[in-house]
């Protein structure tokens, strides 16, 4: 169970390194972040966005400082699952709009919003509420040193799929 765990932090870990990089790779990337915050925000925080996306990208970095340190993975994991369903929430409202434009999730991404981001965050926040509950039975300490490779390598790996899983689906639809 502990391998498990080890790669449910490293799959989310890196995701969200990956997302609050992306945002804050430079100011074009942070302003169409910012943009997509203004249209996505339910219409009272719209004066709010500027806060709300600072709080995002903060947020996302406190996740990964919460689960790379294994006494407090399981509020890594919680606050992850929190931000997951909040970014779904939105993302679900913007398509029942017809508002398909990109959310700039991880900066500079120019897909349209779809079932498939949709699908993304359910999937991460299903693998956050299972790392907490996991992490709160007891399976938090980290697995021997083969274990602890091979969850951090199989983390990745999954990490890797969902980063560029946009691109694959492009590839294969052209």
């Amino acid at each position: 169970m502990d391998e498990i765990v080890t790669a449910l932090r490293v799959l989310l870990a890196l995701v969200f390194v990956a997302s609050a990089a992306g945002k804050l790779r430079g100011r074009g990337a942070y302003a169409r972040f910012t943009a997509a915050t203004a249209r996505l925000a339910p219409r009272p925080l719209a004066a709010g966005t500027r806060w709300i996306a600072a709080a995002v990208v903060g947020t996302e970095a406190a996740v990964v400082v919460l689960l790379v340190l294994p006494a407090t993975a399981a509020f890594g994991f919680a606050l992850a699952a929190v931000l997951l369903a909040v970014f779904t929430a939105a993302i679900v409202r913007a398509l029942g709009r017809g508002d398909r434009a990109p959310c700039a999730c991880f900066g500079d991404a120019d897909t349209p919003l779809g079932p498939r981001q949709v699908m993304r965050n359910v999937s991460l926040a299903t693998a956050a509420l299972a790392g907490f509950g996991a992490t709160l039975s007891g399976a938090s300490g980290l697995p021997d040193v083969s274990g602890t490779l091979v969850a951090v390598a199989a983390g990745g790996l999954v990490a890797l799929l969902v980063l560029a899983a946009d691109d694959i689906i492009e590839l294969f639809r052209s």
